[in-house]
């Protein structure tokens, strides 16, 4: 890598790349954030690279029709959103693309359907967040945001579009606050989690906070309705501030359940996006009252319990302890009889060796981590269920899994489409429908 001074140049964007920047195919590639593609634009290049070159966006001299203004403030200098500038429709008609694309160059594979997009609000969405913490003697005050795009610095924030609104109206209180501080310059950064009906801040201090500095979190917990937890080093440190745990949860109305969690826990950080998507899950596994369904990363129950609602019975499946604890619980707490939870690493060998491995089972539902679901495709493949539902977070690993299943496990991959959990992100998120062909079934 080597800094460039380099002659503007002009160019016609050939499409973007993972992290929102345009792409100019020119002598040598060009990675320029800002610019869409389709636009003829005026750059310069400003790191060398041995692949291909970063460069800076000077004019966009011919705009795409589907450019509008940022509503953000600090877009381009926060790391948060990349694709502001692009019209929520022309966003996910590029990411349903780029999950087309992925099928057909990595899974060899195309579907039978496209299934209409899931949308939802576009703003205010992001229920959780890790925030950013930084005391900066230069400008003699505490900052709390994202980062900075492609920069370790905190962006200089007072609000956030993104996030919930009851998080957004907390940033500038919170800089305030941890400005007073004696450890201020000793806590780095802060995770969020905005439940229905509370929220959680968990404070990562690499110093305890003394006397003083705990009436001062006190009191910013009694002004603002929320709760504060102080990590001091592993996840296992986490502890309120004062009294006991707070009681997060949220709601799935159309299957009469609460969910508990811990601020720490996977959640679905876009909660109407999230129930349209169990009840889309759901619809597209067509279960009956004898379906017996296998949830694989099944987390707390987020799609068990909505599917134990109208089957046999269902099985979950996670590779983390606490996850698996508070899935049992919330099953005890809403009264549900026939899911059953169990801790395995399903990124492991020697998945047939448990019980829960053995069946029999008529349809499964995958939602792993952006690694995808590899090493649990031998067993899916054995236990031979009429209809997969596959959720991803990462259009290349969901386009390697499918391949598999179509190619070497005899299924079929009957529908595919996005969800736009975020707008205005380059994340891709999606769900694919695979049902046994005729000869296995």
């Amino acid at each position: 890598m080597k800094r460039l001074q380099s002659q503007p140049e002009e160019g016609v964007v050939a499409g973007l790349n993972h992290d929102g920047a345009a792409v100019l195919r020119e002598a040598k590639a060009a990675f320029v954030p800002g610019a869409l593609p389709g636009e003829r634009i005026r750059f310069r290049r400003t790191v060398g690279h041995r692949q291909y070159d970063e460069g800076e966006l000077l004019e966009v001299i011919e705009p795409s029709a589907d450019r509008v203004t940022p509503r953000c403030a600090y877009f381009g200098v926060c790391g948060g959103c990349s694709l502001q500038h692009l019209a929520p429709g022309a966003q996910i008609l590029m990411k349903q693309q780029e999950l087309a694309d992925n099928l057909e160059r990595i899974g060899k594979s195309a579907p039978a359907n496209w299934l209409a997009p899931m949308t939802g609000p576009v703003w205010n969405y992001r229920r959780r967040a890790r925030l950013g913490v930084k005391y900066v003697p230069k400008k003699g005050r505490v900052l709390v945001g994202f980062r900075e795009r492609m920069k370790p610095y905190v962006a200089e924030l007072t609000g956030c579009d993104v996030l919930v609104e009851s998080v957004s109206a907390l940033i500038t209180p919170l800089a305030r606050m941890i400005d007073g501080l004696a450890i201020r310059s000793q806590l780095p950064q802060i995770e969020v989690a905005a439940a229905d009906r509370e929220i959680a801040l968990v404070m990562r201090v690499l110093e305890p906070p003394g006397e003083a500095d705990r009436a001062v979190l006190h009191e910013f917990e009694r002004q603002h309705g929320c709760r504060i937890l102080l990590q001091s080093g592993g996840i296992d440190s986490i502890a309120p501030l004062q009294g006991a745990a707070p009681g997060l949860s949220y709601a799935l109305p159309e299957f009469g359940l609460d969910l508990a969690f811990l601020p720490t826990d996977f959640i679905q950080i876009n909660a109407a996006i999230n129930r349209q998507l169990i009840v889309r899950a759901i619809e597209l596994l067509a279960l009956d009252t004898s379906s017996r369904v296998l949830d694989l990363f099944c987390g707390l129950g987020n799609f068990t319990l909505p599917i134990a609602r109208t089957v046999a019975a269902v099985v979950g499946v996670e590779g983390e302890a606490g996850l698996v604890a508070r899935a049992r619980e919330n099953a005890r707490r809403n009264q549900v009889g026939n899911a059953a939870f169990h801790v395995a690493n399903l990124a492991a060998e020697g998945l047939d060796d448990f019980p829960w491995a053995r069946g029999p089972y008529s349809h499964v539902l995958l939602d792993p981590p952006r690694a995808g679901a590899r090493e649990v495709l031998p067993l899916i493949k054995r236990l031979a269920p009429r209809r997969i539902v596959y959720i991803s977070c990462h259009p290349g690993s969901l386009a390697r899994d499918v391949g598999e299943l179509v190619h070497e496990h005899g299924f079929s991959l009957t529908a595919a489409g996005v969800l736009d959990m975020f707008p205005h992100t380059n994340h891709v998120e999606s769900i694919a429908v695979l049902e046994a062909s005729r000869k296995q079934s």
